[in-house]
């Protein structure tokens, strides 16, 4: 039986007649900012009505391979009006808009509700009452033909700490067979001038990927004059910047404008809108997709193999690139808890083989926790990091906290904290070096100051 949700909001926020549509949509993308990007994995695009916010949109959505066979896009919105415990799914298998029907993966939200019910719930009257969602679906289907299915899903809770773990649910899905397009306006109601110079900023923030940094500037108390938030879509941006933390994603500002700009505006009660497109930076990518699936299935056979047999697996990998020797980490997780982690940056030996020695180690040698144990093994889940060469450098704004590692030597002593490091924590880069000079390099928390500092990349792969 077809359920379907109607276009509501047609009429009001764009044309609700088929052909009108069309032309406004053809002549938003005529003067939106034409396609730069490669490798885009997600967007970040206005929500207000067409007439202010639509070619900031369309800049956005130009970005996208509109050739590309998709099996999922997910559209990730806020709710303007419920809140709720994490994220509200529609009941029914399509949305509709005056341009045709889109089909809801209705397999994979049931997987999402089964499988996470704390985060994920069924809420129809979320989907019937908010915009912000509908808005993108004109968009979505006229710049791109070639798709499965939509995963519409409404964010109700602004808990940083659900939000992560939403990401964490969703990550399995962040990758090149699906799409991403997160849907939030900018500063609401200041003048246009103070609206400038807010979503500067603001922007700058979500472009450094800085998710904690930007919960805490979205919570502090501000003196601007009829400043009503910052981005009214700040849990979908959290999400995207956790989802996209661990990873080569690099996030690129396409256009920005505000509602003053639109000849029905008023620079005395402004909302500002972005273009951001996220895409994947290819400049260290080691391994393809399935040499990464091959990589984690070696880890994770040598690591059931030893703890079953105390012995290390005779395996003869099928992709050539496993044989070339590359520096890595292998990380354990317990419950998304570190259970071991080591590493090495030189080695002559291949990667596979690499990989099988660092996972016995880590699982039986790190010092600091106790030994894996066979019973442990469902609950485990493994990280692997391949790494790039070592690099100097002499002045740490080189480093780019989530891309770079820090390896810190000075004499004897040496420490390292791998890019993801910086993701997790949130931490400023001071924190970044400060913590690495203390707790791993035994230095102090200055120590940094005057020793050798060496920056690298890492290719992460891990299990979901």
């Amino acid at each position: 039986m077809q359920k379907k949700r109607n276009p509501i909001f047609a009429g009001r926020f764009y044309e609700n007649n088929k052909n009108k549509l069309l032309q406004h949509l053809e002549q938003l993308f005529q003067q939106a900012k034409p396609k730069i990007l490669h490798h885009v994995q997600a967007i970040i695009s206005p929500h207000a009505g067409y007439i202010f916010s639509g070619q900031t949109a369309a800049s956005a959505f130009n970005q996208i391979d509109k050739d590309k066979n998709y099996e999922n896009i997910f559209i990730i919105a806020p709710s303007h009006h419920f809140n709720g415990h994490g994220i509200a799914l529609f009941s029914g298998n399509l949305y509709e808009t005056p341009l045709g029907e889109l089909q809801i993966n209705t397999e994979l939200q049931n997987y999402l509700l089964l499988n996470y019910p704390e985060y994920f719930y069924v809420h129809d009257e979320t989907h019937f009452h908010e915009h912000s969602l509908e808005v993108q679906l004109p968009f979505l289907q006229y710049h791109i033909s070639n798709y499965k299915y939509i995963v519409p899903l409404i964010i109700t809770t602004h808990n940083i700490h659900q939000i992560k773990n939403i990401a964490e649910c969703l990550q399995p899905y962040f990758n090149d067979n699906n799409l991403f397009i997160i849907s939030t306006d900018w500063s609401h109601y200041p003048t246009m001038l103070d609206a400038e110079n807010i979503d500067k900023e603001t922007i700058q923030i979500v472009v450094a990927k800085k998710p904690f940094e930007l919960y805490e500037l979205l919570n502090q108390t501000n003196d601007i004059d009829n400043l009503y938030t910052r981005m009214c879509g700040s849990n979908a941006v959290l999400l995207l910047l956790f989802l996209s933390s661990d990873k080569h994603f690099t996030f690129s500002l396409i256009e920005y404008s505000n509602s003053a700009q639109s000849p029905y505006g008023d620079e005395a009660r402004v909302v500002g809108y972005a273009a951001i497109a996220v895409y994947k930076d290819t400049s260290f990518l080691i391994l393809n997709e399935n040499e990464q699936k091959e990589l984690l299935a070696i880890a994770r056979n040598t690591l059931e193999h030893y703890l079953s047999n105390e012995e290390k697996p005779d395996i003869t990998p099928n992709s050539e690139n496993l044989k070339k020797p590359y520096g890595a980490f292998v990380s354990i997780y317990y419950d998304n808890q570190l259970r071991g982690c080591l590493g090495h940056f030189i080695t002559t030996m291949p990667l596979y083989k690499t990989i099988q020695e660092l996972t016995i180690a880590s699982a039986t040698r790190d010092f600091r926790f106790n030994p894996v144990e066979l019973h442990e093994l469902p609950h485990i889940k493994l990280e692997i990091s391949v790494l790039s060469e070592l690099k100097k450098i002499d002045n740490i704004k080189e480093i780019v906290l989530g891309k770079h590692g820090i390896y810190i030597k000075k004499g004897n002593r040496s420490g390292t904290f791998l890019p993801q490091v910086a993701s997790k924590t949130g931490w400023s880069l001071e924190e970044f070096l400060g913590h690495c000079s203390e707790d791993k390099a035994g230095l102090g928390w200055d120590g940094w100051k005057d020793a050798e500092i060496y920056i690298y990349e890492a290719q992460i792969i891990k299990e979901y």
